[in-house]
């Protein structure tokens, strides 16, 4: 351990995959986030750390378990000359969870828009909310790990990589969430971007990579369309309050 502490690179290691963890991490917040919005406002905050708390516990584990994870590499069988894996089958079943789910919501929110917040909200169930994070953060765990085994040579500098990322999570999740459910067009903009991950999971797990880079910037790219509206619905706001 004292040599780890001495060696440059893996401190280099260390910040370079701690980066990488808080990226990946977005589309869990997000996540997690609209999945905490579908329960009372004093439930939200502890789903959010529990659902959290159950990321970081399987990613830990999944690191324990290295050698298993290699397994998971390992082609199972063949569709049309490609080698699926057991990871290829998680990423697919997960990025069609994602699919079914994000449409469920647009079409929930975009139709249920009249009903009662209070009935609608009684219908998810603390349980159900968190048993449903718990699902979606296997897959997002399975892909963080095995970047995490990829860049990393010391299990030491991939827990610690993973520990604060996931303490930056914890922070961000809070004001994210409150953020998201303040404004109704950043939740659909939020949803779309959970199929758009869901779409380059499934494709991922067929054998179409679809680089993270192009995800992120497509997001980025939304979310700064997104503030200038708000900042410009914001200033006509405050003009006709002004005027009147």
């Amino acid at each position: 351990m004292l040599d780890l502490l001495a060696d440059p690179q893996a401190w280099a290691s260390l910040l370079t995959l701690t980066a990488l963890e808080i990226v990946l991490g977005i589309d869990n917040i997000i996540f997690i986030s609209i999945m905490a919005s579908k329960l009372p406002a004093h439930q939200q905050q502890r789903a959010r750390q529990v659902g959290l708390a159950l990321a970081l516990i399987t990613r830990l584990m999944l690191l324990a378990s290295i050698a298993w994870v290699a397994t998971l590499t390992r082609p199972l069988f063949e569709i049309l000359g490609h080698g699926v894996s057991g990871r290829d089958l998680i990423l697919i079943l997960g990025g069609l969870f994602l699919l079914a789910k994000g449409t469920m919501e647009i079409h929930h929110t975009v139709e249920g828009q009249e009903e009662d917040k209070g009935a609608a909200k009684a219908v998810a169930t603390f349980g159900g909310v968190v048993f449903q994070i718990m699902l979606l953060d296997i897959v997002f765990s399975l892909d963080s790990v095995i970047t995490a085994v990829g860049m990393a040579q010391h299990i030491e500098v991939m827990v610690t990589a993973v520990v604060i990322a996931m303490a930056v999570m914890l922070f961000a999740a809070g004001p994210v969430g409150d953020f998201v459910n303040r404004h109704l067009t950043v939740k659909m903009l939020a949803l779309s971007f959970l199929l758009l991950v869901g779409v380059a999971l499934v494709a991922d797990g067929l054998g179409f990579h679809i680089p993270k880079g192009y995800l992120y910037f497509a997001i980025a790219f939304s979310a700064l369309v997104e503030s200038l509206n708000l900042i410009a619905a914001g200033r006509r706001k405050r003009a006709k309050a002004t005027q009147g």
